[in-house]
């Protein structure tokens, strides 16, 4: 049980943090306000993003080994959960959030020394290395990761929910090879089940209603990257001995991040295809079409999660199973190509299966 007490720990502190920062919410200015595009009861506080950094921040201070690595690492989640706590309070522009996501994959990739060398045998043929190109390879996977998240907190528990089949599975991948990292997401892990006590207002219908905020889920985008990086690439400089072995195979990084990856992926490209920005907000995520089919967003939240689940398992599956790389990869790709088919021709979908059921 050498993870139940960080585990409890992180917990603690994230609730606790959300409870003393809660009455500081109005006076930071850190209050979403409904709008046309957001359909909820109320000023909400936006303060998830920052309890579940307190949570992660201190208890990994006491049960993590320390590391230049780690030291990074929390440094480069500090920077993007300051600038999440800014774009929370003043909206910052499109140009502002991309910097600071830039120089936060720089700490990753300069100072850390970690980026994506390897894409590992999606060719069949061959191993795909990408040398000194994997530095700009990791800047857009740092900066696609972070928005992947940041696009899909879209509805209650949406974004905590996802992340929690991300960081679970990650923390299987790394016990079971035995590296010490697999504590980060076992903690993001218990700081996002105290954040979902309040943001689902469950078990207790009482409590007041909070939101990660654009913190919080770039916070947890950025860790994600992080972790995907450690867990797919080999080093020798800034890792303990124990945790230089590749963890898992690139390709099964793509299966723990579907569901936000393939959504961004799909909006971007219809954004663009109709000539707007592709950061330009709107209503045609997933979750905003379950949504318009009939279903009210706790049926939504769970269709959506356990899809995720589905999609993670498979990943995990085919990693345990040595399944080759190549074959995961073609998997993944006719599953996103069936995944934007189905979007773009969802009206069509819902009209032929409610004639069905008729």
């Amino acid at each position: 049980m050498d993870f139940l007490i960080p585990f409890l720990t992180a917990f603690t502190l994230s609730f606790a943090a959300i409870l003393a920062v809660n009455p500081l919410a109005e006076k930071l200015g850190l209050l979403d306000l409904p709008n046309e595009r957001k359909c909820h009861d109320g000023a909400v506080p936006l303060i998830g993003g920052i309890a579940i950094f307190v949570g992660v921040l201190f208890t990994s201070s006491i049960f993590v080994e320390h590391s230049q690595t780690l030291n990074l690492y929390l440094i480069s989640s500090a920077l993007i959960l300051f600038i999440g706590v800014l774009d929370d309070r003043y909206d910052l522009s499109v140009r502002v959030r991309l910097v600071a996501q830039v120089i936060t994959a720089s700490i990753l990739i300069f100072g850390a020394e970690l980026y994506l060398k390897s894409l590992g045998s999606i060719f069949y043929f061959f191993e795909f290395n990408l040398g000194y190109l994997g530095i700009i390879v990791t800047i857009f996977a740092v900066i696609g990761c972070i928005n992947a998240f940041n696009m899909v907190d879209g509805i209650d528990g949406l974004a905590g929910m996802l992340s929690l089949v991300t960081f679970s599975s990650l923390t299987i991948l790394f016990y079971r090879a035995g590296n010490n990292w697999y504590l980060i997401p076992l903690l993001f892990d218990a700081a996002i089940i105290a954040y979902l006590v309040f943001n689902l207002r469950w078990p207790f219908e009482d409590l007041n209603k909070i939101f990660m905020g654009d913190a919080g889920s770039m916070l947890i985008g950025l860790t994600v990257v992080w972790l995907l990086v450690l867990g797919t690439q080999t080093y020798s400089l800034v890792m303990p001995i124990d945790d230089q072995a590749i963890v898992f195979s690139p390709v099964t990084a793509l299966y723990l991040i579907a569901i936000p990856l393939m959504d961004m992926a799909a909006i971007m490209y219809r954004r663009l295809k109709k000539g707007i920005s592709p950061f330009k907000p709107d209503r045609d995520h997933l979750h905003h079409i379950f949504e318009r089919a009939g279903y009210n967003r706790k049926q939504t939240l769970i269709r959506i999660t356990a899809f995720s689940a589905l999609l993670a398992l498979i990943g995990l599956i085919g990693e345990f199973s040595n399944v080759p790389e190549w074959i995961m990869f073609i998997g993944f790709i006719i599953m996103f190509l069936c995944y934007n088919w189905a979007l773009a021709h969802v009206w069509q979908i819902i009209t032929w299966l409610n004639s069905r059921s008729n």
